[in-house]
């Protein structure tokens, strides 16, 4: 583990969402030791006893609610001063469909924002959304997938997973993170064997039983190569193509 404390701190309207993934298996251990710090905190908490609810209904008409400004300034101010009790000052992230897509890349450029910032701060919106006058509250905007959940708090979830396990000592094996799908080339991981050497009639390819070390790290570059172009072939592209 490094010296370093990876912090996080969550705000939502159901944090023992987040409490309940991040206290189980490998991150659920890195939070035991220390080494990954994750500080959940209820939204509800930061009404100031007002009667007013932490939603109300959208101006212009429409279906569902809108998170209410008030609350979501208390919280995401209050903590953020709470997390930067040394100079850096958090890093704060909205969970919205909306956001940029989270995806390995961005994966690492937190946890290296994690190393200056005193707190990786994710708010998890709920309902319609937030009121729009908060995003200048944040740093970045986040979004796990096109697709939308009943709440960010699953999202966050994912992305404390997702960068936890970047910080060294997390991982039982420190090459993991190195060897394992979308990094650091970009492509999916190639086929896993273990015992036996043969079930229901399906063996272990050769090569990985040859003990010639050349020959199956080609057979896996290759495997992941394959494996990339016919499932994800967008991973193969050249990010300028997209943007010219």
């Amino acid at each position: 583990m490094s010296n370093r404390t990876l912090r996080f701190d969550v705000i939502g309207l159901f944090p023992e969402i987040v409490e309940a993934a991040v206290h189980a298996g490998v991150l659920g251990r890195a939070v035991e030791r220390g080494g990954v710090v994750v500080h959940t905190h209820q939204l509800r908490n930061y009404t100031g006893g007002s009667p007013h609810p932490v939603d109300d209904e959208p101006y212009g008409g429409g279906p569902g609610l809108v998170m209410r400004p008030e609350p979501v300034y208390a919280a995401v101010e209050d903590i953020g001063r709470l997390a930067g009790v040394i100079p850096e000052p958090a890093w704060k992230i909205l969970m919205t469909p909306q956001g940029e897509r989270f995806d390995q890349r961005a994966a690492r450029a937190l946890w290296q924002r994690g190393a200056t910032a005193s707190s990786l701060l994710l708010f998890c919106g709920r309902y319609e959304g937030v009121d729009e006058r908060v995003r200048g509250l944040f740093d970045q905007e986040l979004s796990v997938g096109d697709y939308v959940l009943t709440g960010g708090e699953i999202a966050a979830a994912a992305v404390i997973d997702c960068v936890a396990r970047l910080e060294p000592g997390v991982l039982g094996c420190a090459e993991s993170a190195g060897s394992e799908s979308f990094a650091p080339s970009n492509l999916l991981e190639y086929p896993q064997y273990t015992r036996p050497a043969e079930f229901r009639g399906m063996r272990v390819p050769a090569v990985l039983q040859s003990g010639d070390h050349g020959a199956i790290e080609r057979w896996r570059r290759e495997q992941s190569v394959a494996r990339t172009r016919d499932r994800r072939p967008d991973l193969l592209r050249d990010p300028k193509d997209e943007s010219s």
